[in-house]
């Protein structure tokens, strides 16, 4: 049975207080509520995650100053640099001790090729401290690794905090073979070395020896621009789309309210027919709330439909 469209009726002039009148509806009160929380919401958001790319963006920068002023810059004892933060990171450091326990570190890429570190525990006065003396290529193998000078040595090097198995590379499978270890780590070596202490340290020499190559120092954690930076500036784009797709959606829902009550006014709206909002909040624009009279017009003939 198709629906009939009412007579159109008359109609005195149409104020704005008229056709607005459903947004004072519970429906668009809620609404209205929720796109005002929304969007500085969506906008506090994207301007924290745009202020963490910024941050870390300043940080490549400070480390890239650092890094550059390490290499010039006169060594230190080791005692003075600890701990190891983001400023005392790459700095050059020196420490005397006797070699102790030596151990590999597979799965390390120099120069685009994959080798592994030969690490050499330095037994110092105030513990042990993890020693890169350099890199090889190919696969671990304890046969080609030379072996650590014997007697005092007094060591110099770019001074590293302990790496976090998973993060910048850094291995943390496990199961490797005995005199192996995935990351430079105090608490990894702890349980490998037969020492009590282990220096929450490591440094990588500035020569290597036996022929090795010497590796060089890494940017400290969270300080360059890796793929956490450019997550954090995508997620910015994503709330500020966010917030403008809420104010999209709100003028949309608007404009399709007014339009339904200006159709209902000009009694082109098919009996039966509602615009979403059940409870009146567009017929309710062009209708008196008193006995359903049109404002500032007569009641619209009656009409009947036919089976």
């Amino acid at each position: 049975m198709a629906a009939t469209p009412r007579p159109a009726r008359a109609h005195g002039p149409r104020t704005v207080e008229g056709v607005y009148r459903f947004l004072l509806t519970p429906r668009w009160w809620g609404i209205n509520v929720f796109v005002l929380l929304a969007i500085p919401f969506c906008v506090f958001m994207g301007s924290w995650q745009l202020g963490r790319f910024e941050d870390r963006v300043a940080d490549h920068r400070t480390a890239s100053d650092l890094a550059a002023e390490a290499g010039t810059s006169s060594p230190r004892p080791l005692a003075e640099l600890l701990p190891v933060d983001k400023a005392t990171s790459g700095k050059q450091a020196t420490a005397t001790g006797q070699y102790g326990r030596q151990l590999l570190v597979p799965g390390r890429e120099l120069d685009g090729e994959r080798g592994y570190y030969v690490l050499t525990m330095l037994r110092t006065d105030g513990g042990a401290l993890p020693v890169v003396r350099g890199w090889l290529p190919g696969d671990a193998d304890p046969a080609k690794a030379p072996a650590a000078p014997t007697g005092e040595v007094t060591v110099t090097g770019a001074l590293q905090a302990s790496e976090s198995p998973g993060s910048n590379g850094v291995s943390s499978a496990g199961g490797l073979p005995a005199g192996q270890t995935g990351a430079i780590s105090s608490a990894s070596l702890v349980n490998l070395v037969p020492y009590k202490k282990v220096y929450e340290a490591w440094i990588t020499l500035d020569k290597a020896d036996g022929g090795m190559k010497a590796v060089p120092a890494a940017a400290p954690q969270n300080t360059g621009l890796d793929l956490k930076a450019f997550q954090n500036l995508g997620y910015t784009g994503e709330w500020f789309v966010f917030a403008g797709f809420v104010v999209f959606m709100w003028f949309r829902l608007l404009r399709r309210e007014v339009e339904f009550a200006r159709d209902a006014e000009l009694g082109i709206v098919p009996e039966g027919a509602g615009s979403g909002s059940e409870s009146g909040s567009g017929i309710e624009s062009g209708i008196d709330g008193e006995g359903g009279v049109p404002a500032g017009g007569s009641a619209p003939a009656s009409s009947s439909t036919t089976a």
